[in-house]
């Protein structure tokens, strides 16, 4: 663990370094209460007891019940306000870490599993809260206590506390070698915790598909492999710890030995008085909680910052990078124009290929093609949500690429076949179009897309909660309350990818009228598989292997007999030899 990452640790504590001086504060004062005890036990066994000076054996006392007091009320201040840093820092690492996602390209969210993101947002911050706080307050109480304890010592005997505080180094020794070993073991940990995370979640929110197909033994085995590699790997890591914890304990263990032996000489001896040899014995029992704390510290010290180290790989993932000189998308009429466009997904098959479209303001394109030809491609590519390999795509004559993604994005309007709802109320998503939005303004919107009048026929009417991604709606009023949260939107250039394809024929046609309600006065991209629904666009692109293989209107492609006319035969011909077109 490198300088870099601690300095890039220690900079969360700036928020809270008043709160963190005042925990150190009371730490200090802790660790000075403790150093008392033994200090008064030593006065009391060479002076008061042998020269029978009640009074001060008395007076003493009542000042280490006033000492241990004030400790409690020092301990209140550190258990509950210091861990309040610790959760202090990790509430703004977390909300860094979400903020950071908000930023990443949608290439990272096609590589990375929903359950092995939350792992890191949830699980490996949960050991920083502790860290934060028991790390330094942990560092600092036994560094007082082992250096108080050694300049009382050395003031009694210091040859005696030389030999005894010989040990530390051999401790110092041991906890180092053994660091490297439980970093990687615990690392290693926390990426198997990732992969069952993973797997969970993937697994409880296809609950439904494995009922369906009574796959529930499947899915049992398949969480149980990465839960026995969970396991295997929690293994190792207290494996390590084990070898850690025990050969520490034994050097600890041996400091008791030393202090009685070599004590026990010098008191025989007459170097040392019985009080200074109770004093001794009494010092290191007390020297030895802090060392164990330093013991204890490198366990939570590689929790944690190997859970950080996770936290900051991911916050150095590259954001989107937008056009330094990107300027604000405005007036939109809505002409788009592909000009030889080519992209592939991480340098892999070419998806498209020298692909030239121009849509017209207002007009609408539709892309016919087999599955997999790149139509919802370069439905992605409208956004900017990946980056061109080359070839340009312009919204009204001005390079996406020289757009800031805030602009362009409030300006396109996409309504797909996987339709995301929030798990929460109507109202709210549909108020997600534009959150700035009236209730009128939603109503309004809930009956251009004709679901008001469900929406009011419900108990709790707007306010009812539709529950985890809309499970408790049919998929036609998912797709409407979609529609409407579009268009509150209210979108120069809308983008429908497939958005009927799941639906039957009666959904489908009360959904349509919803669709070419929303087309009027758009620029608009139909990405279709039901012919029936595009023959009206202005202008048809057949899409194949990423390439456009054909383009015109409907009636024009049917007689010039090649691709779109395969295609349509397969769906309203049956038995025509092109069924392999079928989407």
């Amino acid at each position: 663990m490198g300088f870099g990452m601690i300095r890039r640790f220690i900079k969360y504590y700036k928020p809270q370094k008043k709160l963190f001086f005042m925990d150190m504060a009371a730490a200090f004062f802790i660790a000075v209460c403790d150093l008392f005890y033994p200090m008064i036990t030593r006065s009391m066994l060479n002076d008061y007891i042998p020269n029978r000076q009640l009074r001060l054996l008395l007076l003493f006392s009542a000042a280490l019940v006033a000492i241990y007091f004030i400790k409690m009320l020092l301990s209140y201040f550190v258990q509950y306000y210091g861990h309040m840093v610790g959760v202090y820092m990790q509430a703004d690492m977390r909300r860094d870490l979400f903020r950071h996602l908000q930023k990443l390209p949608f290439s990272f969210f096609d590589e990375n599993e929903t359950g092995s993101i939350m792992s890191r947002v949830v699980n490996d911050l949960q050991d920083i809260s502790e860290l934060a706080h028991h790390g330094p307050e942990d560092i600092f109480i036994s560094s007082v206590m082992i250096i108080g304890s050694f300049v009382y010592l050395s003031s009694i005997n210091l040859l005696l506390t030389v030999i005894i505080f010989l040990f530390i180094p051999v401790l110092v020794w041991f906890s180092m070698s053994m660091r490297k070993r439980m970093n990687a073991a615990f690392m290693e940990s926390r990426r198997r915790v990732a992969v069952v995370n993973a797997t969970l979640e993937s697994s409880i929110s296809g609950i439904r598909v494995s009922k369906a197909f009574t796959n529930s033994g499947f899915e049992e085995e398949k969480f149980q492999s990465g839960n026995g590699k969970f396991v295997k790997a929690r293994e190792m890591s207290y494996k390590a710890m084990g070898q850690f914890f025990a050969g520490t304990g034994f050097i600890t263990d041996l400091f008791n030995v030393v202090v009685i032996l070599a004590g026990g000489v010098f008191t025989y001896r007459g170097v040392i008085s019985y009080g200074d040899f109770a004093a001794f014995m009494l010092f290191v029992n007390l020297f030895i909680n802090p060392v164990k704390k330093l013991i204890n510290f490198m366990e939570q010290y590689q929790n944690g910052m190997t859970g950080f180290q996770r936290f900051c790989e991911m916050l150095d993932q590259p954001v989107e990078r937008e056009n330094p000189n990107a300027r604000e998308l405005t007036q939109v009429k809505g002409e788009i124009q592909f000009d030889k466009v080519n992209f592939t997904y991480d340098d892999k098959k070419e998806v498209l290929h020298d692909v030239s479209l121009t849509i017209r303001p207002g007009e609408k394109l539709a892309l016919v093609g087999p599955s997999g030809g790149g139509k919802t491609t370069i439905c992605h590519l409208i956004p900017n949500f990946y980056p061109l390999e080359s070839g340009e795509i312009r919204i009204d004559g001005v390079p996406v690429n020289d757009l800031t993604f805030q602009s362009l994005r409030k300006n396109i309007g996409i309504v797909q076949q996987d339709v995301f709802l929030f798990n929460g109320s109507i109202r709210d998503n549909i108020a997600y179009g534009d959150l700035d939005a009236g209730e009128e303004q939603i109503i309004e919107a809930a009956k251009r897309a004709n679901i008001h009048d469900y929406v009011m026929s419900l108990p709790e009417g707007y306010q009812t909660n539709i529950g985890e991604r809309g499970v408790r709606l049919s998929g036609g009023q998912k797709q409407r309350l979609s529609i409407a949260r579009v268009f509150l939107k209210n979108p120069a250039i809308l983008i429908l990818d497939e958005a009927t394809s799941a639906l039957d024929n009666t959904t489908e046609a009360l959904i349509q009228k919803a669709l070419d309600d929303l087309c009027q006065g758009r620029t608009t991209i139909v990405v279709a598989h039901r012919l029936s629904t595009i023959k009206n666009a202005d202008e048809i692109a057949v899409i194949t292997k990423g390439r456009v293989v054909e383009q015109g209107a409907h009636e024009a492609l049917l007689e010039k007999g090649g691709v779109y006319k395969k295609l349509y035969e397969a769906q309203f011909q049956p038995g025509s030899g092109g069924a392999d077109w079928m989407e």
